[in-house]
């Protein structure tokens, strides 16, 4: 886990389903729209030489800005199911 210098975004990096390598990030309501999420998804690429995944709910456009518009690019969908 990281946090931005301000304290206003949080990074976090772990396994994933299957094993991967995820990021996920937080960034606080009112410091949104300004570019940090983009940052720390950018920033979290340079933590790992192995590939970095970040899982995003369709309906989530402010976290799918940021990952796109850090380089991210959507490779495929799934969808889990439970019991």
């Amino acid at each position: 886990m990281w946090t931005a210098a301000d304290a206003a975004g949080l990074l976090t990096v772990g396994r994933g389903i299957a094993g991967r390598l995820e990021v996920s990030l937080e960034v606080e309501a009112a410091e949104r729209g300004r570019g940090l999420g983009a940052a720390l998804a950018l920033a979290a690429r340079a933590l790992t030489v192995e590939p970095l995944w970040a899982q995003v709910a369709p309906a989530n456009t402010a976290s799918l800005r940021s990952f796109l518009a850090a380089g991210y690019r959507p490779v495929g969908a799934e969808v889990l199911l439970g019991p």
